[in-house]
This record gives structure tokens, sequence and C-alpha cells, in this order.
């Protein structure tokens, strides 16, 4: 008897069940991915066997963890939040078509979670859809730290800086051989008041001529990735800080050891004119002692000659 009771009570309930009309509720299994500032629509549809009117359906919209309203449709009235507003809206010309999806516009960071499409006709079924935010990275951008005064040998630092994306990314280094160098590196990542978050890697690497490095940030939700390359091409480096000063000292001392000889060539010079100087002067004073002599001789002896007169 009791087998007998309980099989009619359940097949009343499938004939109850089917009389209100089986609601059933659809949205996506996988998270939706919104790109920031974008709008997004969180798909959420419904199928029931009872035919009903709009005055006879509810959609409510909510946060799924705070439970806070985002939007509602109730006795043909549209309604958004205070949180949401003028952000939210539903496609109430669809609704009759089981269409209770929301839009979302500019989504915002803190948009980001889970949310619950609920629907009521007589029955109510609901369902929660997760929503992640991204954003692109900006082209990295390389600086060397310092950046001057370098030679082969020297360590330096290679700075990487991308910006404006969302969620965190992974950022890898690579030599010119293309081996992974990643290991060696320090990277930080800061929100900005946004949320977006900008990206700051650092390798320190020992200088070498003809060397390339590259930075690759890479966004794995948009499975996207920039990377930036920075070749040292060594034109810097030509001319390094030691020969620089031994060229300096040897130009120094050339210019030294020839103000030397300019000063002894000059010395030379000058006792060559003074010896000549007194050269002359000492045959002038010859030829002056050798001019007086005759004319002493010829004064004596018209003298004498006066005399023997």
């Amino acid at each position: 008897m009791y087998p007998t009771i309980l099989s009619a009570c359940f097949a009343v309930h499938l004939l109850l069940g089917h009389c209100r009309g089986a609601l059933k509720i659809k949205v996506p299994e996988v998270p939706v991915i919104a790109i920031f500032g974008k709008d997004v629509t969180l798909n959420c549809s419904f199928t029931t066997d009872a035919n009903f009117s709009l005055g006879d359906l509810s959609v409510i919209w909510q946060l799924t963890e705070t439970r806070k309203m985002v939007h509602t449709y109730s006795l043909q009235q549209d309604q958004q939040s205070d949180i949401f507003v003028n952000r939210t809206a539903l496609f109430t010309e669809e609704l009759a078509k089981g269409n209770a999806s929301l839009l979302l516009r500019h989504v915002r960071i803190e948009d980001e979670g889970s949310f619950t499409c609920f629907v009521r006709i007589e029955d109510h079924q609901s369902a929660p859809i997760k929503l992640q935010l991204a954003a692109s990275y900006s082209k990295p951008s390389l600086h060397l730290e310092p950046n001057k005064n370098l030679k082969p040998g020297d360590e330096v630092a290679i700075a990487c800086h991308s910006s404006g994306g969302y969620p965190p990314a992974k950022v890898q280094w690579h030599d010119g051989k293309g081996s992974n160098i990643t290991e060696n590196i320090t990277t930080s990542q800061v929100a900005n008041e946004e949320g977006l978050f900008d990206v700051r890697s650092v390798i320190r690497v020992i200088l070498e001529p003809n060397s390339t490095y590259s930075c690759m940030v890479r966004n794995e939700l948009l499975n996207e990735e920039t990377q930036a390359v920075a070749t040292i091409t060594g034109q810097h480096l030509k001319f390094p800080a030691v020969a620089l000063w031994l060229t300096v000292g040897l130009s120094v001392c050339l210019l030294g050891l020839l103000a030397a000889l300019g000063f002894v060539c000059r010395r030379k010079i000058q006792q060559s004119c003074e010896e000549n100087e007194a050269g002359d002067g000492e045959e002038e004073d010859t030829e002056a002692r050798t001019v007086m002599k005759p004319l002493e001789n010829a004064d004596d002896k018209e003298a004498e000659e006066e005399v023997l007169e």
C-alpha cells in the first residue's frame, strides 16, 4: 500500500511540475572576459514549458558574494541599482523570448567577480557567472643604467617598463641566443588609481659589445605578449676609458717633448748669435789696432825727416 501511495504522490508532483512549467536557466560555464573600459554582456537565458506574460516575470541580477542588487525587472518595471547607476541594462524587448542577459557598460577593475542571474515566473532558478577583467600592456621600453662611461666587463642594469595592463603580467628575459635568463631579474608590479598595473623589471648583466637582450611582457589571460629588444652595438665602447686616458697621457707627453725641444733649439740659436756677435767685436778691435800702428810709424819718420832738415 505504501509504495502505491508514494508512486501516486510522485506522479502528482511531476504533473504539477509540468503544469507549472519546468523553468531552466542557462549561463556560460566558463568565465566571461571583459576588456577594461569596454562594454560586456553577461549572457543569461531561460526556457519554460508554460506560457507566461511579462507581468509574471521577475529578473534579478545581484553580486554573488555580497548579494547586492545590480539590476532588477519586476512587474514590468526596470530598475538600476545605485552602485551601477547608468551602467547596466536588460534587453527588455527580448525578455519574452527568454533573454535575461545583462549589459554592463564601461567595465572597471572593481566589477570583477561573480554575478548571479535569478529568474522567476511561477518557479524560480538562478545561476552564477564569473566576470574577469583584462587590459593589454603597452609595448615595453628599455633603459641602460648607467648609460655612459661604459666599458666591456662593466656590470650594468637593463630596466624594462610596461604599463596599463591587467591582470599582473609575466615577464621573461632572453639573450641574443634565445636563452631564458629570467632567473636574474627583479620585477615589481604596482597598481595605479584605476587598478591597472605598471610593470618594471630589471636584469643585471656583464656588458659585452654586440650583445642583445629582449624583454617580453605577457598577459596570459588575453594570450597576448609584447616585447622590446635592445642591442648594444659597442659603438660607444670603441674608445673605452682606459684607451682614452692612455691617449691623453701620450698627447701630453708629446706636447711636453715638443715644448722642451723648442726651448733647447731656441737656446742654441741664442747662444750661437751671442758667439757670432762676440767674434765680430774682436775682429773690429784688431783692425783698429792694425790701422793705428802704421799711422804712428809714419808720424815718426816725418818727425825724423823734419829733424834732419
